[in-house]
């Protein structure tokens, strides 16, 4: 199965259709009138589709078992057409297009089952996703032109006797999140410094900084004591998402101190300095907090 532990966990919906077609207007009839011989065709086809939605993970391999917040079957005729659509609702990491197509598939073929006697025509078409949202998906497309820096907080680094691995690894989830680093810097864990170095990339409109180190309890972790005065606007959210999302991987998450906000139109992250910690708090927020970017545009346009 694919790793999906990276993954946030959000309200995740999909809708799924499918078409069932009959040959007679009798058909159409029997249905509607209670008169099919099997029984009551849709309402043994919904709870055949609610049945398949719960169990797809037990039949298709790839499928991971997940919570069911909501679902329902409708069905619209028209014609000789008996549209099926089945919408599925989960809070989880990841979405739920297969079950909606899933229990569409299997809704048909209960209406298949119950109609062939009568008809022998029948046929299923277009078994088809209509529509999906939440999750990352609903960030694709967002085309923003924003300039970043990452600079990296340590002594060790900074003096040659370290690799730096956590700031690489933040500007490669930028990359893949479409982003480039214009900006990438290697300072000591020094509060003075790294004050200078935030205003300095602010006056130089940068929209996005991300300093990463120095947010543990170490004596020399001082990056959330030296940017915690410059910032113009807190925004306490985006590291509290980052500790949540932290803490169900490891229980030391809840140790880090880490801040955010805006340096006048400069938006400033402060992110740990382990490799893990820096990647698991990209994949948190990230694509998520481009949203500031694009409402700042929209506001921008408003303006205008």
């Amino acid at each position: 199965m694919v790793n999906i532990t990276h993954k946030v966990t959000t309200l995740r919906k999909a809708v799924a259709t499918a078409v069932l077609q009959v040959s007679k207007p009798e058909t159409i009839g029997a249905i509607q009138n209670k008169q099919v011989p099997k029984g009551d065709v849709f309402e043994f086809g919904r709870a055949a589709g609610l049945l398949a939605i719960k169990k797809t993970s037990d039949v298709i391999p790839d499928c991971h078992p997940l919570p069911v917040e909501y679902a329902a079957i409708a069905y619209a005729i028209e014609g000789l057409r008996i549209t099926i659509s089945v919408e599925v609702h989960t809070i989880y990491r990841t979405g739920v297009e297969v079950e909606a197509m899933h229990g569409a598939a299997i809704t048909a073929l209960t209406l298949y089952d119950m109609l062939k006697p009568i008809d022998k025509e029948v046929e299923i078409a277009n078994i088809k996703l209509a529509s999906k949202k939440g999750g990352k998906s609903d960030s694709k497309g967002l085309q923003l032109d924003i300039l970043a820096a990452v600079v990296v907080c340590s002594d060790s680094v900074s003096a040659g006797t370290k690799q730096d691995f956590a700031g690489k690894a933040i500007m490669q989830k930028m990359e893949a999140h479409g982003l480039t680093t214009a900006s990438y810097t290697i300072i000591p864990d020094d509060f003075q410094t790294i004050q200078d170095k935030a205003r300095q990339l602010a006056n130089e409109n940068f929209n996005l900084v991300i300093f990463c180190g120095g947010t543990g309890l170490y004596r020399r972790d001082v990056t959330p004591e030296a940017i915690t005065p410059l910032l113009d606007r807190q925004i306490p959210g985006i590291m509290e998402a980052a500790r949540s999302y932290g803490q169900e991987r490891t229980p030391y998450a809840m140790l880090s101190r880490g801040v955010a906000g805006f340096i006048q139109n400069t938006l400033v992250l402060t992110l740990p300095g382990s490799t893990r910690g820096a990647e698991e708090t990209m994949d948190a927020v990230f694509p998520y907090i481009t949203h500031i970017f694009k409402v700042a545009e929209g506001l921008r346009h408003t303006e205008d």
